[in-house]
């Protein structure tokens, strides 16, 4: 996630150089036939660009209005994520403590379960965090489980969803042993419920892109905009009075062009949030920040360092 207010020319010109290099050629190439060449036949109205450009404009607002849609949902799904894992390690450690008075009471069995379940939490959302942008390296996780589970959790295809299950039969041979009580289990389900949920809501995101045909004509008609401008522009000097003033054409459609094409490709950068790239929902600082607070929830003093921006980018 981008927090700094002003961006570096040389990264913005990464995005667009492709067909800002185009719009820089071909205006100079219209030109050079305008002035050189004396192709006067290569002036259009300037009209047939203002209606295009109009035009354009709407579709590209609706496109990035989509894109920005998809985005938000994303960080509010993380969002959603961070509270309820900060509720269910509440639960975990409140719901357990609450059992002391208990004649089966065992410290050191609810201190284990305490830390077992706070580090699967943790887990998860690392996982997830993983899992989502297409990632195979999963080791860094192996720390969080009993040795009896690493494997069964390297193994699994949805690594997040088997965790989760790995979750709920602990929870339930706690209730067995007595470390948890009867009714506990359903208010922990109920955060384990929007945990799910929001799995599901950022693996449809991620499996469903903005229909292609947005991409596709947004993409065709910025091309065709940048074609238009140089010879819309040059119609303006059409006259020998002017004729001397044509090269301001040069500019003139460069400069239009190139917000079009930021427009576009700022809705291309937020078309998917989970891509690893500077422009993604922070899911490294949210992960941090869960276990962070979750790990200090349980009285264990060593925890990761804080995640910050780091040149005005954050993960």
């Amino acid at each position: 996630m981008i927090v700094k207010r002003n961006f570096n020319p040389v990264k913005v010109w990464g995005y667009i150089k492709g067909p800002a290099t185009f719009s820089i050629i071909w205006a100079v190439t219209a030109w050079s036939l305008f002035y050189y060449g004396k192709q006067n036949w290569i002036a259009l109205n300037l009209t047939i660009a203002g209606i295009l450009g109009s035009a354009l404009a709407i579709f590209i607002a609706f496109r990035n209005n989509s894109s920005y849609g998809r985005w938000w949902e994303a960080r509010t799904a993380w969002s959603s994520i961070m509270g309820s894992a900060r509720i269910l390690g509440r639960l975990i450690i409140t719901f357990t403590d609450s059992h002391a008075h208990q004649q089966n009471y065992d410290r050191e069995r609810s201190e284990s379960f305490k830390k077992e379940m706070i580090k699967k939490v943790i887990a998860w959302a690392h996982s997830l965090r993983i899992q989502l942008r297409g990632g195979k390296d999963f080791s860094g996780i192996a720390g969080y489980f009993p040795s009896d589970e690493v494997e069964q959790v390297m193994k699994s295809d949805n690594k997040p969803v088997f965790i989760m299950m790995l979750t709920g039969r602990r929870i339930y041979r706690a209730m067995a042993d007595g470390t948890l009580g009867g009714f506990d289990s359903f208010q922990m389900e109920g955060q384990l419920l929007t945990l799910s949920n929001m799995q599901a809501v950022c693996e449809r995101i991620k499996s469903t892109p903005l229909p292609r045909q947005y991409d596709f004509f947004t993409r065709m008609f910025v091309i065709l905009y940048i074609f238009l401008l140089p010879p819309a522009f040059l119609s303006i000097y059409n006259s020998p009075a002017y004729n001397y003033l044509s090269w301001s054409a040069i500019p003139l459609s460069v400069i239009i062009s190139s917000v079009f094409i930021i427009m576009e490709r700022t809705g291309a950068a937020n078309e998917d949030p989970f891509e690893n790239q500077v422009t993604d929902v922070p899911m490294t600082y949210i992960c941090n920040t869960i276990e962070r607070d979750l790990l200090e929830m349980a009285g264990i003093e060593e925890r990761p360092a804080k995640v910050k921006a780091e040149n005005g980018y954050l993960h």
